[in-house]
């Protein structure tokens, strides 16, 4: 999958962009320059392609900001790692000192890069925007990202930068991202799978720099282990390499069909778990909790296991069909069954289930507990089949008013179906058609 970095100087417009494509409200927008000091991660698709989207603090030199040097330090990173780079400049204001130095930044990267005029709300102002050949860096497209005008041209053009490269894997081999906080372990977890050391273990956080695959091909399960970098809270991300490795790991997610989400059971889980939880989640891949390290735990009994994972669940709701192992990298405790469990949510996201039996199990649940009644209106839910074909379980409910069937009832049927058919571990589509 594609990684498209925005990046320019401050209060151009990059996260009012940024919340455009993903169609989000993610980054904070505010008038005053420098708002933006973290990268903001987002998924974006346009004429069927998925990418992906990071929103780069604004560059800047010599200005009173304490963060200058690790917001430059993550802009310059973005710009190494991206496949293709929006460069946003301000048509109001026209070509400033900043857009020279980054064009000239830009230019030497030799990277693709697209160069987007914002802030042409008018007809009149697109003309000015010419102006902005003199960075060398081809035509210049005008949008504004507040109202989403030229953003379609922008995108139509986006796509064809893309160079849809994949890694060199195995067709049809599953794809295991082994992913998590610094020093949860996993590096130790692929060398107790493989049996030899294949990946430098240390206890220094952050030693892992890049995604390794490895391919593991015994006791009749074969699929690729992907060792990430692991993913460190943005705030404490200081480090040029650090942060490299946070996009490597991202793209490592994206590429992956399962993730391990090693937790620490020392430490519980914490914020950033839920963070990586979420890329998953946004993902749509399937997951498998490994609580590692649980041989430092003195007391192991049922009740200490049932209260630790009553706290994953609570933090991870509405999603908590996921399996949980306890396991320890170092021991070797349960690491076999950690694969196996891999090894089964792949398979449960190829499962499929009979129209008929769907209809036969779940209709009769929908007539007890039919969707709430929406300004006076009885929806009514006549028939449900599963979609072919598809990377996720996919399932669709004809009815006669679709669109006033809400979230919370699309969750009840999501769980119906988690309760009589096993789909732990993977996510599921629950979609409302009209008949």
């Amino acid at each position: 999958m594609s990684l498209v970095a925005i990046v320019g100087r401050p209060n151009v417009g990059k996260s009012t962009l940024f919340n455009r494509l993903t169609q989000t409200r993610q980054a904070i927008v505010d008038e005053e320059a420098g708002t933006t000091r973290d990268r903001q991660y987002g998924k974006a698709e346009w004429t069927g392609k998925e990418f992906s989207v990071i929103d780069t603090g604004g560059w800047v030199l010599n200005s009173e900001d304490v963060f200058e040097g690790a917001i430059n330090k993550q802009v310059q990173i973005a710009i190494e790692e991206a496949d293709v780079i929006l460069f946003v400049v301000d048509v109001l204001t026209g070509i400033t000192d900043l857009d020279e130095q980054i064009a000239g930044m830009l230019r030497r990267s030799k990277k693709p890069v697209v160069l987007v005029s914002n802030k042409a709300d008018t007809f009149d102002l697109y003309s000015q925007s010419a102006e902005f050949y003199a960075l060398g860096l081809g035509e210049p497209y005008s949008i504004s990202a507040v109202n989403g005008s030229g953003t379609g041209e922008l995108l139509d053009f986006l796509v064809t930068k893309f160079d849809n490269k994949e890694e060199k894997t195995e067709p049809d081999v599953p794809k295991i991202a082994i992913v998590g906080r610094p020093n949860s372990g996993k590096s130790s977890l692929i060398n107790a799978f493989i049996g030899e050391e294949r990946n430098i273990v240390t206890d220094i956080a952050g030693t892992t720099r890049d995604s390794i695959y490895t391919l593991y091909d015994k006791f009749g399960l074969k699929f690729y282990l992907i060792d990430t970098a692991g993913i460190r809270k943005r705030g404490k991300v200081t480090e040029d390499l650090e942060y490299y490795s946070v996009v490597r790991a991202i793209r490592s997610i994206e590429n992956a069909d399962v993730c391990i989400l090693m937790l620490d059971a020392t430490r519980g889980i914490e914020s950033q778990d839920l963070n990586i939880f979420s890329i998953i989640q946004k993902n749509r891949k399937g997951l498998i909790i490994v609580v590692n390290k649980w041989d430092l735990v003195e007391d192991k009994d049922q009740k200490v296991i049932k209260t630790f994972e009553n706290a994953i669940h609570e933090r991870m709701a509405p999603f908590t069909d996921v399996p949980i192992i306890f396991a320890s990298a170092l021991t070797k405790q349960r690491i076999f069954k950690i694969l196996e469990t891999a090894n089964t949510v792949y398979k449960t996201r190829t499962t499929k289930i009979s129209t008929h039996q769907l209809n036969e199990v779940l209709l009769p649940i929908i007539e007890k507990t039919p969707p709430p009644m929406y300004k006076g209106k009885v929806v009514k839910i006549k028939y449900i089949t599963q979609l072919p074909n598809t990377a996720i379980p996919s399932f669709v409910f004809f009815c006669n008013l679709p669109q006033w069937v809400k979230e919370p009832y699309k969750r009840f049927l999501e769980n119906q179906i988690r309760k009589n058919w096993v789909m732990t571990g993977t996510p599921i589509n629950v979609f409302m058609r009209e008949k």
